[in-house]
C-alpha cells in the first residue's frame, strides 16, 4: 500500500512538471503567432492602403 502511494505521488509530481512545461510551450507558441499576425497586418496594411489610394485616384 505504501509503495502504491509513493508511486502515485511520484506520478502526480511528474505530471505537474509536464503541465508546467506545456503551458510555457503554449505561451511561446501564442507569442510567436501574435508576432506573425502583427507583422502580416503591418505589411498588408500598407499595401492595401496604397492599393485603395490608387483605386481612389483612378476613380
Amino acid at each position: 500500500m505504501t509503495k502504491a502511494l509513493v508511486s502515485l505521488q511520484t506520478r502526480m509530481h511528474t505530471m505537474k512538471k509536464e503541465e508546467g512545461a506545456t503551458a510555457v510551450e503554449y505561451g511561446l507558441m501564442v507569442a510567436l503567432i501574435a508576432v506573425v499576425i502583427i507583422a502580416a497586418v503591418i505589411l498588408l496594411g500598407t499595401k492595401l492602403s496604397s492599393l485603395f489610394s490608387n483605386v481612389a485616384s483612378q476613380i
